[in-house]
């Protein structure tokens, strides 16, 4: 982390114990990335330490450039069709009952890498009935039928980032647009229902509090029902800089609006993340 200085509340500790073992053997061994570790998140420790991770696919190369993501841009490696077989030996490994699918952005490939994302999640899916997917999808540049792919395989929630509100995405997400998100996030809704579509938020990037409320507007317009908001961290001296840290009750004041707008649920706090906890808002959104 550079420039200013953290607060006391991000003081996390570190990863330990059998859970975090078993969770990093399982991924070197099947060769899968994280986001947990590509995008630096701050609950790495954590959730590893429950036994649980949210696995990205596609490679760990993004075909955009955004300013806020730690994760690395590049020319991305061809999709490896042994991915989904990968990805359900470990959800079988650790005994996931709830699991998170995430990706790099992936313009460079016809689908987006939705096709990619529907095999990993019927491979998931052929362990048992019991087992839930949630998938945090890229925006698959528009295209309606790479969403009505990922979607016909039945993930239990669709996720898909708003990220920042519409007067930074310029700054922070220049390959992105906030209409287009917002029109991803309003098929997914037609197609299952508010309780079962989910977006984000990161704050302290200059944005004002009328400009999320409006945001949170957009979002429900659009049937979103699940919102997760975190305190926005720079990765490197090289990404947007942190314009200031809310406080603790300021995620609060954020989520007790939120809640008063409709969300069927909400996460707000500095160290939320779109996959933090996913299994317990999933529950308790039911």
């Amino acid at each position: 982390m550079r420039g200013k200085r953290l607060p006391d509340w991000f003081k996390v500790p570190l990863g330990s114990g059998e859970h975090y073992r078993e969770v990093r053997r399982t991924l070197a061994a099947q060769g899968l990335h994280t986001v947990c570790s590509e995008a630096h998140c701050p609950n790495l420790g954590e959730c590893w330490s429950c036994g649980t991770a949210t696995f990205m696919i596609l490679g760990d190369r993004c075909s955009r450039n955004c300013r806020f993501c730690a994760v690395q841009s590049g020319n991305p490696e061809p999709p490896d069709p042994t991915e989904p077989r990968r990805v359900r030996v470990a959800v079988e490994t650790l005994g996931l009952h709830y699991v998170v699918v995430t990706s790099v952005t992936r313009d460079d490939l016809p689908d987006g890498g939705a096709s990619m994302f529907a095999a990993v999640i019927r491979e998931i899916k052929s362990i048992g009935s019991g087992i839930r997917v949630e998938v945090l999808i890229p925006d698959f540049a528009g295209d309606q039928a790479a969403l009505d792919c990922v979607l016909d395989a039945s993930p239990e929630v669709l996720n898909h980032n708003i990220e920042t509100v519409p007067g930074l995405y310029s700054r922070v997400r220049p390959e992105a647009n906030y209409h287009q998100s917002l029109a991803v996030l309003r098929s997914a809704s037609n197609r299952l229902g508010e309780h079962r579509t989910k977006s984000g938020l990161m704050v302290g990037m200059g944005e004002t509090w009328d400009e999320l409320m409006s945001v949170f507007t957009d979002l429900r317009a659009a049937g979103v029902g699940r919102l997760t908001i975190g305190q926005y961290l720079q990765p490197s001296a090289h990404h947007v800089p942190v314009v200031r840290y809310l406080e603790p009750v300021e995620f609060e004041s954020l989520g007790e609006e939120a809640r008063r707008m409709g969300f069927t649920h909400v996460a707000s706090g500095p160290l939320v993340r779109s996959s933090y906890h996913a299994a317990e808002m999933s529950s308790e959104s039911e």
